[in-house]
C-alpha cells in the first residue's frame, strides 16, 4: 500500500510537472463539468422509464444563466432547434424543463396543484417578499386571487378608466411638446409607474416623488432575476434593497390612505381593503406593503413592455394606424377642430368594445411581442410530456413567445398581422393555449383586462392626437429577457395633431 501511494504521488508529480498548468486547469474543468452533469442524471426517477430530455445542465452552480441572460431569445431558439420542444437546461439555480407546444403547455398550466404548482425563480420569491399572490399557494392563493377579482372587476376597472385616461392623455400630450426624440420605453415605465401608483393604489405623490420612486423600482425589476445568492454588490442584495425603500416609502402613505377609507371605491387599493374584509381577512401593514408593490408589479413592467412594442409595431405598420382612425372616426368617438383633432370626451368601456380592428391590434402585438416570455411551475410528481420524464422536483418553464412563434394555427406568424384576429380568419378561433400572452388555468394573469384597456386608451390617445416618426435609422434589436424591450430605447419624435390626413 505504501509503496503504491507512493508511485501515485510520483505519477501525479511527473504529471503535474510535464504539463502545462492551463492543460491541467482545462482538464479539471471538463471534469467538474462532467460530474456536475452526472449529478443530473442521477436526479432522473427511476421508477419511469421515460429519460430525461436532451439538453445541457451548463456548468457547476451558474448552470447556463449567463448564457440565458446574455443571448436572450437566441438561448432558447438554438436549443430549441437542437433538442426540440422539450429540453433540459440549468438556470437560476434550478434544473429546468423547457417547453414548447400548446398541447404541452396545456398539461402544465391545467395541472396546477396536482402535476405542478406554481414557483418563480428563488430570487423573484426572496424580492417580492411572502405575502404576495405569486408567491401563494393552495388556499392562500385561492383567497387572494378572490380579493383581487374585485380589484380588476369590470365595475372597478370602469372606475378607474377616467383617471387613467388622465394620465395617458397628459403623459402623450408632453411627449408631444419635447423638441428631442423620446425614448418611448423608458417613458411609458415612467406612465405605467403613475398608473400603479395613482390609479391603482390612490397614492397622490408629487413629481419628485414619483420619479425617485421608479427609479428604486427599476432596481427591484432589473434584479429580480438574479442568482440567489446575497452578497454585497450581487443582484439579489440589490433587490432587496429596494424593496426595502419602496417599502419605507410607503407604510406612512399607506396607513394614512387606511385610516381616511371610506366605502366610496375610488381605486384599487379601496376595493383590495374591502375585498378583504369581506372574505374576513385582516391584511397586516406588512401584507398591505407587500401587495402595493405586487400591484406596482402587476401594472408596471410588462404594460410598460407592450405599450414600447405597440408603438414599434405601428411605426412600421402605418396601414394599421389609418385603420385605426378611420374606426375611430366611424365610431363617432373622434372630433376636429382649429386646435387640431382629438378625442370625444372619455370613452367607455362599452365605446372601447365597440372598436373591433383596435382590438384585433392588441391581440397582434400580445401574440407578436407578448411581453413576459414564459412561465415557471415546481414539478410534484413526474409526469411525461414528448416522450420524456419531467422529474419531480424540477421546475418546468413553459415559452409563451415560441408558441406563438411555432403555433401551425397561426399563417405567416413571422408577419404581424393583425387580420389574423379579425372575425373571417380562422386563427381568431385557435386553440385556446396556442395564444397565452396572459398563461392560462388556475395563475392565469389577474390584471389581464387591465392592462389590455391600458393599451387601448394609448392607442387611442396617440392615434386621435398626435403623429409620430422613428428618430433612429433602423429599428431598435429587441431583448426578451427578463421581459420584452429594445435594447437601447425605442426613440420616437412626436408631434400634435393639426390637421385631418
Amino acid at each position: 500500500m505504501f509503496h503504491e501511494a507512493q508511485w501515485g504521488n510520483g505519477w501525479a508529480a511527473r504529471v503535474a510537472s510535464t504539463w502545462p498548468t492551463w492543460a491541467l486547469l482545462a482538464l479539471a474543468l471538463a471534469l467538474t463539468r462532467l460530474l456536475w452533469a452526472f449529478r443530473w442524471r442521477l436526479s432522473r426517477d427511476p421508477r419511469n422509464p421515460l429519460p430525461l430530455p436532451g439538453g445541457s445542465m451548463g456548468w457547476p452552480v451558474v448552470g447556463e444563466t449567463l448564457h440565458w441572460l446574455a443571448q436572450g431569445s437566441d438561448f432558447h431558439v438554438c436549443r430549441r432547434r437542437r433538442h426540440g420542444n422539450v429540453f433540459k437546461t440549468h438556470l437560476l439555480g434550478k434544473p429546468v424543463i423547457r417547453v414548447t407546444g400548446a398541447e404541452n403547455i396545456r398539461k402544465i398550466l391545467m395541472g396546477e396543484h396536482s402535476l405542478v404548482c406554481a414557483q418563480w425563480p428563488q430570487s423573484t420569491r426572496i424580492i417580492l417578499g411572502p405575502n404576495t399572490l405569486v408567491n401563494s399557494t393552495g388556499d392562500a392563493h385561492k383567497r387572494k386571487r378572490k380579493v383581487l377579482a374585485k380589484v380588476f372587476s369590470r365595475g372597478a376597472l370602469e372606475s378607474y378608466l377616467p383617471r387613467l385616461r388622465d394620465e395617458v392623455r397628459r403623459q402623450v400630450a408632453e411627449w408631444c411638446t419635447r423638441p428631442d426624440a423620446v425614448d418611448v420605453y423608458a417613458a411609458a415605465k415612467l406612465l405605467t409607474f403613475r398608473v400603479a401608483v395613482s390609479v391603482l393604489l390612490g397614492l397622490q405623490l408629487d413629481e419628485d416623488r414619483v420619479v425617485f420612486l421608479s427609479a428604486i423600482f427599476e432596481q427591484l425589476m432589473d434584479n429580480l432575476f438574479s442568482l440567489p445568492v446575497n452578497v454585497p454588490l450581487g443582484g439579489l442584495r440589490k433587490g432587496i434593497e429596494a424593496r426595502e425603500i419602496l417599502h419605507a416609502n410607503m407604510e406612512k402613505i399607506i396607513v394614512e390612505k387606511m385610516e381616511q377609507h371610506h366605502n366610496e371605491h375610488l381605486d384599487a387599493f379601496d376595493y383590495m381593503l374591502s375585498s378583504a374584509k369581506e372574505h374576513g381577512q385582516d391584511l397586516s401593514i406588512q401584507e398591505l406593503k407587500e401587495m402595493a408593490v405586487e400591484l406596482i408589479f402587476a401594472a408596471h413592467s410588462t404594460t410598460a413592455s407592450a405599450a414600447t412594442s405597440l408603438l414599434l409595431q405601428l411605426l412600421g405598420h402605418p396601414g394599421a394606424v389609418q385603420r385605426l382612425r378611420a374606426e375611430l372616426d366611424a365610431e363617432g368617438l373622434a372630433t376636429t377642430g382649429e386646435a387640431g383633432e382629438g378625442l370625444r370626451a372619455h370613452l367607455t368601456l362599452d365605446e372601447m368594445s365597440r372598436l373591433r380592428y383596435l382590438d384585433c391590434v392588441i391581440k397582434e402585438v400580445l401574440r407578436f411581442l407578448p411581453p413576459v416570455s414564459g412561465g415557471y411551475r415546481t414539478v410534484l410528481q413526474t409526469f411525461e410530456l414528448d416522450g420524456y420524464q419531467v422529474p419531480k422536483g424540477w421546475s418546468v418553464m413553459y415559452s409563451i413567445r415560441d408558441t406563438h412563434e411555432t403555433a401551425a394555427v397561426f399563417r405567416a406568424p413571422e408577419l404581424f398581422d393583425p387580420d389574423r384576429f379579425g372575425p373571417d380568419r380562422a386563427e381568431n378561433r385557435s386553440s385556446r393555449f396556442s395564444y397565452v400572452p396572459f398563461g392560462g388555468g388556475l395563475r392565469s394573469c389577474v390584471g389581464k383586462e387591465l392592462a389590455q384597456i391600458v393599451l387601448k386608451t394609448l392607442a387611442v390617445e396617440l392615434v386621435a392626437t398626435c403623429r409620430w416618426t422613428l428618430a433612429t435609422g433602423e429599428f431598435p434589436k429587441m431583448q426578451t429577457v427578463p421581459i420584452v424591450h429594445p435594447v437601447n430605447g425605442l426613440h420616437v419624435r412626436f408631434t400634435q395633431n393639426r390637421q385631418l390626413s
